[in-house]
């Protein structure tokens, strides 16, 4: 198969090109730094003619505000060149329980995503992950200082990147779902123990104090971005993830 990975070289993006290469397929990374540009359009028509798939691995440049303008015109974009290179499949990359957190400005804008892509011209899966376990640090540097990390109690089910990826690539390649897949790591931590667990790992002398009104997680209620009985768990555990960076 031949297919077009729209951030293709981002963390996600680069894995699933290499693992739709091992599997065989034509795998075209395209990004920014291609001259592929999905706000403004620049690019590409060029990026998905012959593709038959369509990958959309991009993300909005900010959290805020303004993240529902960056999917609402790249996802415009998108759809209109793939319908005309007549695209067959058409994939992105969500967060599990995305639809169940309104306060969070990312989250609506992710959700609106979704739901330009299942209104659109083009069959669609929509593979949704519970977080990064990539990205812990970044969440925990939000909300630190010199000495303590704020964190609340928020479950959190993490997942590696590479498990992502392969589950994106399985889904690629595989007939349109016209649906939600939903994938997520096989243990579930209040988020500020997970932070614990990170710091010992380091060695890092800061400590995390509990603090329920701390970053963006604090606007999360209960467990809506752990895995339900429908998701598929990976393997990968935390502490094993941790011991072979």
């Amino acid at each position: 198969m031949r297919i077009a990975v729209i951030g293709g070289t981002g963390l996600i993006g680069s894995k699933v090109v290499t693992k739709l290469k091992a599997g065989g397929h034509e795998a075209m990374p395209h990004a920014k730094s291609t001259g592929v540009d999905v706000v403004t359009g620049e690019g590409l028509e060029k990026a998905l003619t012959g593709a038959d798939v369509v990958v959309d691995l991009t993300n909005s440049p900010t959290f805020d505000e303004a993240a529902p303008d960056f999917f609402r015109q790249s996802m415009g974009h998108l759809l209109d060149a793939g319908q005309k290179a007549a695209v067959r499949h058409f994939v992105v990359l969500s967060i599990v329980g995305v639809d169940q957190v309104p306060e969070l400005d990312y989250y609506r804008a992710k959700t609106l995503q979704e739901e330009i892509l299942a209104a659109g011209p083009i069959p669609y899966s929509i593979v949704r992950a519970t977080q990064f376990m990539e990205f812990i640090g970044s969440v925990m540097s939000w909300t630190a200082d010199s000495d303590t990390v704020r964190l609340p109690t928020t479950p959190i089910q993490p997942i590696a990147a590479q498990e992502v990826a392969d589950s994106v690539t399985e889904v690629a390649v595989g007939a349109p779902l016209l649906g939600i897949h939903n994938i997520a790591g096989p243990e579930v931590f209040p988020l500020d123990e997970l932070g614990r667990i990170t710091l010992a790992a380091g060695p890092d002398s800061r400590t995390v104090t509990t603090d329920d009104t701390a970053g963006m997680f604090a606007a999360v209620h209960g467990d809506v971005l752990t895995a339900k009985d429908d998701a598929t768990l990976a393997p990968t555990r935390y502490a094993d993830w941790l011991a072979a960076r």
